[in-house]
């Protein structure tokens, strides 16, 4: 009996754990909300307005260039970009350094084909509501918030990948 109650308790304590680290996503406070609209210059010098891009699906990708995590992460996306810009994808690097001339530097010593962006007063990251990095954000065709990532491991990135298919499909 004594055997039957420890592993039940095992198995109640996984089952937890993994459904607090998915639900992660769910509890932020943005899913299902319009994405906040911004404007940010580009590092290679163009503007981007958010609300220019609605009927693409967009992914926004919080960064710092001293996170390990968030250069692994740069390099996955680019992937996506790669083969899904032709079927709508958008994707943002956002940088939210405190010295951007390094972010400068590691944005243009990376061959990522997306647009990497300049947030020095970190307004963007407080709109997104930014607490960790890396951190992605999922917005769907209508500009709608639909998905965020704040552990960009193997797990995620499959989720990420199921996820944005669909988004894109839609």
């Amino acid at each position: 009996m004594r055997r039957v109650n420890s592993l039940s308790r095992c198995v109640v304590a996984f089952a937890l754990a993994w459904i607090s680290g998915a639900a992660g996503a769910a509890d932020y406070p943005l899913i299902a909300s319009p994405a906040p609209d911004f404007a940010l210059r580009g590092f290679a010098g163009d503007n981007i307005r958010l609300s220019e891009h609605r009927g693409e699906v967009i992914v926004l990708s919080f960064w710092s260039a001293s996170c390990v995590v968030c250069k692994a992460q740069l390099a996955a996306l680019n992937r996506s970009y790669g083969t899904y810009h032709s079927a709508g994808l958008q994707v943002y690097g956002i940088s939210i350094d405190d010295d951007q001339s390094r972010a400068r530097d590691y944005a243009g010593a990376h061959a990522l084909a997306f647009e990497m962006l300049a947030d020095p007063g970190k307004s963007v990251g407080r709109l997104y509501q930014v607490d960790s990095l890396p951190m992605v954000v999922l917005i769907d065709r209508s500009g709608m918030i639909r998905n965020v990532y704040h552990d960009f491991g193997s797990r995620n990135e499959a989720l990420y990948l199921q996820q944005l298919r669909a988004l894109l499909n839609e």
